[in-house]
């Protein structure tokens, strides 16, 4: 739904009346936000609708938010009943105990239509709802509990967790609870003589459409979404389906674990390859692209906020301004506290923040550090590092040297103690001894030149 919040207009006179209509007119284009694909109506209607929500894809937060969403405007339009049309190979299994608790507390009659496969955590959700209609051909069950890489976990406390959720939502429906925990732990075979099964300890059981019916796991058969409809009694109501919006579709596919992990990755190896690299350029807006999309997607999927994302900005400019002040440190760790809090912080939970973050940083070492390597000669400190030696065998001198002086007599016009100014000819010049005092006057003979240094010595023979 899409509430509209009036603020004040700093319009003057009649310019107000030209406003009004154009929102009008894109209150009108735009409709409701959240993607009604056959609700928006200029009346309200007469009956209480049925409301479609897709259960799609993979379970994760963003998928939540989505439902949440959801389930409000269901509530909000009144609904008659929900339908969750579902077809997912699982997913977060913290992600389905928060979608199954929402399914099980609504207070609208609620039906899982099961078309593909409901597998994992889509069989907890589908256990969750009052009633399971299941398309032909597709099946539910196999939640085996998996680790990040699709390993099957061993681990009898957490096979025992899990099959107890299992077992609760199979109970609260009225629905065999062994059958439930069968499908999670294959230590624990089961006898199904409904369908003629045995289920060997070992094996992980999974129900086709027609033997979730025969087993009471399943109300219905049903062909296609119409058919759903009749059986819960839906005629003379509306039928609406409610969408991901662009933006929840965004947040779902940026909260992904896997792409948290790669945009962080961007963002850290791009702002630190603009460092060392030539200036300001790709690789700075890559980066900020990077963290812009991930704080993007989990501020739209309600993980991150303004706080998150201020602090965040703190820790970038903390991090610059170390460049260029002597802090002995300390604002550079204020900074990185900063960076690495904004992005815990924003994520799902912590510890899922903290390790998307580590392994974007080990990740972001490895990539840095391939590019320092390469464009080592090109980075923008070495604006700030003289590599060249300025030696006179390359051409470089500071002051022109006159060799051309040595052994040339003058004569000294003023005390030389042991530095004064002597004349030789008509050319007056800056000379110096070896530390001895010659009074003015005194014949001098130009013993070395170093340099803008001409050294002198009295003349021994006196002039003729």
């Amino acid at each position: 739904m899409l509430s509209v919040r009036w603020e004040r207009f700093n319009v003057q006179g009649g310019r107000v009346w030209l406003i009004l209509p154009l929102l009008l007119m894109l209150w009108t284009l735009l409709g409701p936000v959240g993607g009604n694909a056959a609700a928006t109506a200029s009346s309200p209607p007469m009956a209480a609708p049925v409301v479609v929500i897709p259960v799609q894809q993979t379970i994760e937060s963003g998928l939540e938010r989505f439902l949440q969403r959801s389930f409000q405007q269901a509530y909000d339009l009144g609904a008659m009943h929900i339908i969750l049309e579902i077809n997912t190979l699982g997913g977060s299994l913290e992600s389905a105990e928060h979608i199954g608790q929402l399914v099980k507390e609504s207070q609208i009659p609620t039906i899982a239509y099961v078309r593909g496969k409901a597998i994992s955590a889509g069989t907890y959700i589908a256990l969750n709802a009052e009633r399971i209609a299941m398309e032909p051909g597709s099946s539910m069950g196999a939640a085996a509990v998996v680790d990040a890489e699709g390993h099957e976990v061993e681990q009898g406390k957490v096979i025992s967790y899990w099959a107890g959720h299992m077992k609760a939502a199979a109970e609260l429906r009225g629905r065999d609870p062994l059958i439930a925990q069968a499908m999670v732990d294959k230590r624990q075979g089961i006898s199904l003589p409904q369908i003629s099964r045995e289920i060997a300890a070992g094996d992980i059981l999974t129900l086709t459409a027609g033997e979730a019916v025969k087993v009471g796991y399943a109300e219905t058969l049903a062909a296609d979404r119409q058919a759903v409809y009749a059986f819960i009694g839906g005629e003379g109501h509306p039928l609406v389906e409610l969408k991901p919006s662009l933006a929840e579709q965004v947040s779902r596919w940026v909260t992904q674990p896997w792409v948290s992990v790669v945009l962080l990755l961007i963002g850290i190896a791009g702002v630190a390859i603009e460092l060392f690299v030539p200036g300001f350029g790709i690789a700075g807006i890559i980066g900020v692209l990077g963290f812009g999309l991930y704080f993007f997607g989990h501020y739209l999927a309600g993980f991150a906020g303004v706080e998150e994302i201020a602090l965040f900005i703190a820790g970038i400019l903390l991090l610059v301004i170390e460049m260029f002040v002597t802090s002995f440190g300390i604002l550079g760790v204020l900074g990185a506290l900063c960076l690495f809090g904004g992005v815990v912080l924003s994520a799902h939970n912590m510890k899922l923040g903290m390790a998307n973050l580590g392994i974007a940083f080990v990740l972001a070492i490895i990539v840095v550090a391939i590019f320092v390597r390469i464009f080592k000669r090109r980075g923008v400190w070495n604006k700030f590092i003289l590599r060249e030696s300025l030696s006179a065998d390359k051409g470089y001198v500071s002051t022109v040297t006159r060799f051309e002086l040595v052994g040339q007599t003058g004569l000294a016009i003023t005390p030389l103690r042991p530095s004064g100014t002597a004349s030789f000819g008509e050319e007056r010049l800056d000379v110096v001894t070896d530390g001895e005092f010659v009074a003015a006057g005194t014949e001098v003979v130009i013993h070395s030149v170093e340099g803008s240094r001409i050294v002198v010595k009295p003349r021994k023979d006196p002039l003729v």
